[in-house]
């Protein structure tokens, strides 16, 4: 299951569950959409994968499946 990740790794903005600007590599790397065409290039710097639209999970699977708090950022990544 995915973590969903609640921020983007590069800028630190909200990406709440139901986002449709986050995007993730194969690891869970998590990405705003814009970082994604303005900073990074298109890819994951992280493993140099493809990065896509993370799913949504639906809201009653929330419940029971909750998204993760964990926040993941790199300071210096952000350039714009």
């Amino acid at each position: 299951m995915l973590e969903l990740r609640p921020s983007c790794e590069c800028c630190d903005a909200d990406l709440p569950p139901d986002s449709l600007e986050a995007m993730i590599c194969t690891f869970e790397c998590t990405w705003c959409a814009r970082c994604v065409e303005v900073c990074l290039a298109r890819g994951c710097p992280n493993c140099g994968g493809d990065l896509q639209r993370r799913p949504v999970r639906p809201a009653a699977h929330l419940l029971v499946h909750p998204a993760s708090a964990r926040r993941v950022v790199q300071p210096g990544l952000h350039r714009a």
